[in-house]
């Protein structure tokens, strides 16, 4: 299936094909540059009522921070963040997680992503929660050193 077409599946209700297509896009976007050109429609999937559709959206838009020459990421940045403040504790877990695959490559966006985790209000979340996204942001950031 070409990319486009996989694309098409990340939307689509049946969450089980979604998640499949997800693994699989990502996958790609670990081998090739074949979704790069699809970073601002990423940045847009963030912005989906549907948490899972912003999850899978701000993965794909951090797997392709190895191959942004044309600094997609660093304009597309602040607006893919706002999911730090997801009301779903899982969105903002995987999202923390994501962006272990830009700090490789994108060392000049570290200050702005410290200063969005480090302002992130924890309190929102159920008590067991906050100690595992205090985790994963103490991971994230431990990466940025």
């Amino acid at each position: 299936m070409k990319p486009d077409s996989l694309l098409a599946v990340l939307t689509q209700k049946d969450t089980k094909q979604a998640y499949g297509t997800l693994l699989e896009l990502e996958r790609i976007s670990e081998e090739t540059d074949d979704l790069y050109p699809f970073t601002e429609q990423f940045t847009e999937m963030v912005a989906d009522k549907a948490w899972a559709i912003r999850c899978r959206g701000f993965r794909l838009f951090c797997k392709q921070a190895r191959w942004d020459e044309d600094g997609v990421i660093d304009r597309c940045l602040d607006r893919a963040l706002v999911i730090l403040e997801d009301e779903k504790p899982t969105a903002v877990r995987q999202a923390l997680a994501a962006l272990l695959d830009v700090v490789p490559y994108k060392r000049e966006l570290w200050p702005a992503i410290r200063q969005r985790v480090e302002a992130m209000d924890l309190t929102r979340y159920k008590d067991s929660m906050s100690p595992l996204i205090e985790k994963d942001i103490q991971r994230l950031l431990n990466a940025m050193q």
